[in-house]
């Protein structure tokens, strides 16, 4: 196998060969029925993996999505599922799993609307507001990611649509949040847990600022934010803000001696400008100072919906 060759191609190389000629042949009935592709959990789906990444849940495969019982029963899928357990066990170097006779957790058969819903809640993509506030991001992310090869009926297609990125007034919720804990945790308590002498509460308080700046990023670049250990590889990836992960990397990796605490302070001020001159670029904001709180509060006072704009600014986050 190619060192270079990523499980999403991997994935799809696989359906090609084996799978499509599978459902070509002993289900012709529903192969317009159902819809093929690798999304979801793992690095592969986010095009992440790595030759690290093979040590555990690394193996040629795709997922079949299945519309309800009133369109393709149980007997049928119980079939379909017995077929793709029959596939070739390796391929492109790798082995298959051995498989229960309903298939695996993140490969194999699977009813679209169970994905769904354990994906975002709901087994269409329509979400309430509710639970575009409370869903995470990084959920989302599974729900959209990777690739669908084949979808003839629009079946996982359209639901991914609905899901493509957060409503406007939604997005500018959990912006305000996490710019307002930038102000918080950065700006001010940083210095101030020092002068204290609370060294743990001010690494804490770094943590949480870099951890809303990545959030923030994300945010500007309506892009969602990924499970927490592909952050600063997603980050840096972005078009827009990646090259505040350099300076966010090192203010969690140094510690808070007197003058490497002042270089962090810098740092800390220095992500900050840069948000705030996307803010402003992108008209987002009405402030003009460098005051993170004030610019997270003019972010929540444009969201056009009274109700998501009077909820408590650290609602979404």
């Amino acid at each position: 196998m190619s060192d270079t060759k990523k499980g999403l191609a991997i994935a799809r190389d696989y359906y090609e060969i084996y799978g499509k000629p599978m459902l070509h042949e002993q289900f012709p009935e529903i192969e317009n029925l159902v819809a093929v592709g690798l999304t979801g959990a793992g690095s592969e789906c986010f095009g992440f993996d790595d030759e690290i990444s093979r040590d555990h849940d690394f193996e040629p495969g795709f997922c079949i999505f299945l519309p309800g019982e009133d369109v393709i029963d149980r007997r049928t899928a119980f079939q379909l599922e017995r077929a793709y357990a029959k596939l070739p066990k390796e391929f492109e170097g790798l082995t298959r799993s051995l498989m229960g006779p309903v298939g695996g957790a993140r490969r194999g058969v699977m009813r679209s609307d169970e994905f769904f819903t354990d994906k975002c809640g709901s087994p269409d993509g329509i979400l309430t507001v509710e639970q575009w506030l409370k869903t995470p991001e990084q959920s989302l992310a599974e729900a959209t990611n990777g690739e669908i090869f084949s979808d003839p009926s629009g079946l996982v297609t359209t639901i991914r649509d609905r899901l493509t990125y957060l409503p406007e007034d939604i997005r500018r919720k959990k912006l305000a949040g996490h710019l307002l804990l930038m102000a918080q945790a950065g700006q001010y308590n940083f210095r101030r847990c020092l002068d204290h002498g609370e060294t743990g509460a001010a690494q804490l308080a770094v943590a949480r600022f870099v951890q809303s700046a990545i959030s923030t990023a994300f945010l500007l670049n309506k892009v969602y934010e990924p499970y927490y250990k592909w952050s600063f590889r997603a980050l840096r990836q972005l078009p827009l803000l990646s090259g505040i992960a350099g300076p966010l990397e090192a203010l969690l990796t140094t510690d808070n001696d007197k003058d490497i605490a002042e270089d962090k302070y810098g740092a800390i001020e220095g992500v900050a400008i840069q948000i705030i001159g996307l803010l402003m670029k992108k008209d987002l904001t009405k402030a003009t100072c460098g005051d993170l709180e004030k610019h997270a509060y003019s972010v929540n006072d444009s969201i056009e919906d009274a109700d998501i704009r009077n909820l408590h600014i650290l609602a979404a986050v």
